[in-house]
């Protein structure tokens, strides 16, 4: 039977509840329990689909097609355990599906209320599914107080109530603030969080204080005896160099020995971190470096692209190489005065990113037309493969070449589909209609041509499986043309409708993916993709 684990937030957001969650988990699963980990958003879109980056950081897709916050992206590359739908829910969507069930009359004529209702729904969703895994941590978004977390709250306190006693146990991130006036940790802040907390019903049963400085052994005494918890059970947590030293920062601090302790387990065995100390060795002792410029549209919050540059570092660990990343806002090489060569030329390689929106769309072509030219190694993803299919058609002579997704064009290279199969069926949507939940989203397969580049890479592979995001696709009226511009489509659709993968055979590194590898890529087993195209860099850079 499933053990829970509740973590909660407090004293302010950003705290890193998320990778605190990612790192328990990784942990407990070193020392064999088989886990999995869901996150609760208390705010009201139904999932981030339609939200700003620079509003959530990056969405993360699952699987089976579910937008989702981007701490599940932390939880899949420090457990390997692919999340799905039902591993994050906000209140919007509890509220969609209890209006619904309210209009259909399925609460027979019952005031629909957020206890009972709102909080059965939470619940529910917290226990669907998990009888056969040991422990399973649930996130709570947000911090202690906030009005919207309030029914969730409310919902780990009656579930606390409800399981058995060595069933639950809840960890509670606070933090510890250096005062620098003063030359003083203070801990106030702390004891005001647990008290909030503890009067929503919820004694925490661990607390993870996150400091910029150590915290002294007196501190933590004072920590435990105001905050009622066991002096072990107060746990430091300082900055670590990389987030892929946490997972045996924390161990080292004692915190899966701590919470199996708060469960009753007493004969767990030790825990495996060999795979830890070898990411983090070459994480932190590289043996070169290469510089990659990310040419994209919201560089200015590194969270819009988190697994992107999370990928570009394990690519880097695969050659223990250290990646040096050049975030370069695309709108800089657009206007008659853009000096291109004086910020490329540096570059080992260029990646073109996935996006949304006209905006910049010129100056990522004149990226991927520098790195064409130029032949620096190239690697497009989503909208950057798309950009580099309008290139190839304007090189090709179609000069009014663009993507229907920036206004109508006379030469649609890029544009809307309409239909397209899955595993369920033929999938429609129109043009004009609803944003949410209406791309072609999650795992689809895709055919690679023999001999390929990309095959290659693959090792081989003539058939693989990627994430997608996106509403646009590439025409496929425009292959032939393209190809004889020297642009191989190297990756179609099983049905060969739809292209995923272009490469060009007279490039030392030239490759577009209609889909989203980053969000497969892993810090023990990096995407080969971006390992191909880090050893493609690392390449360049021995050149120059």
């Amino acid at each position: 039977m499933a053990r829970y684990i509740f973590i909660t937030g407090g004293v302010v957001s950003s705290l890193g509840k998320g990778l605190m969650a990612a790192s328990l988990a990784a942990l407990l699963q070193a020392r064999g329990y088989k886990v999995r980990i869901r996150k609760f958003d208390p705010y009201l879109n139904v999932d981030p689909g339609t939200m700003s980056p620079y509003q959530h950081g990056e969405v993360y897709v699952t699987d089976d097609g579910a937008e989702t916050d981007l701490d599940l992206g932390h939880y899949e590359r420090f457990t390997g355990v692919s999340a799905h739908q039902g591993d994050n829910i906000t209140s919007g969507r509890i509220y969609q599906d209890i209006i619904a069930k309210e209009r259909r009359g399925d609460y027979l004529g019952a005031t629909v209320q957020v206890v009972p209702h709102v909080t059965d729904e939470i619940k529910a969703f917290a226990l669907a599914g998990q009888d056969d895994h040991d422990f399973v941590l649930c996130e709570i978004g947000g911090t202690v107080g906030d009005i919207e977390g309030l029914p969730f709250m409310e919902a780990i306190r009656q579930l606390r109530n409800e399981l058995e006693p060595w069933q639950t146990l809840s960890v509670h991130v606070t933090l510890v603030p250096y005062i620098a006036a003063a030359g003083e940790l203070k801990t106030k802040p702390t004891q005001h969080s647990v008290r909030e907390l503890a009067s929503l019903g919820i004694k925490p049963d661990v607390l993870l204080c996150r400091a910029e400085h150590p915290i002294p052994e007196s501190d933590r005494r004072k920590i435990a005896q105001f905050c009622n918890v066991r002096q072990e059970a107060v746990i430091p947590a300082l900055d670590a160099p990389s987030i892929y030293a946490v997972p045996l920062q924390y161990h080292g601090e004692g915190l899966d020995t701590e919470v199996l302790r708060a469960f009753g387990i007493t004969d767990a065995p030790d825990p495996d971190l060999s795979r830890w100390y070898d990411v983090v060795d070459r994480h932190s002792n590289p043996e070169g470096e290469v510089t990659i410029g990310v040419i994209g549209k919201y560089v200015g919050l590194q969270d819009a692209y988190k697994s992107l540059n999370e990928a570009l570092v394990h690519g880097g660990m695969a050659h223990r190489v250290k990646v040096n990343i050049k975030w370069i806002d695309a709108e800089v090489f657009e206007g008659d005065d853009a000096d291109i060569a004086a910020k490329l030329e540096p570059m080992h390689a260029i990646l073109v990113p996935g996006g949304f929106g006209e905006r910049g769309s010129e100056g990522k072509i004149a990226a991927v037309r520098f790195a064409r030219e130029r032949k620096v190694p190239f690697f497009g993803i989503c909208l950057g493969m798309q950009m580099a299919c309008i290139d190839a058609a304007r090189e090709a002579g179609f000069a009014r070449a663009s993507s229907t997704e920036f206004g109508e064009t006379e030469e649609p290279v890029v544009g809307i589909i309409t239909e397209w199969m899955t595993e369920e069926g033929l999938q429609k949507r129109e043009a004009g209609g609803d944003l949410g939940g209406t791309m072609r989203l999650g795992a689809y397969d895709a055919k690679l041509a023999e001999g390929s580049h990309v095959s290659k890479v693959y090792h081989g592979a003539t058939s693989i499986s990627e994430r997608h995001r996106h509403r646009y696709e590439v025409n496929g009226a425009y292959i032939e043309p393209l190809e004889k511009q020297g642009l191989v489509f190297s990756g179609m659709s099983p049905d060969g409708l739809l292209p995923e993968i272009v490469e060009r055979p007279d490039h030392p590194w030239f490759v577009g993916v209609q889909f989203h590898p980053e969000l497969k890529s892993r810090p023990f087993e990096p995407h080969p993709l971006f390992a191909g195209f880090v050893g493609a860099a690392l390449e360049q850079a021995r050149l120059v």
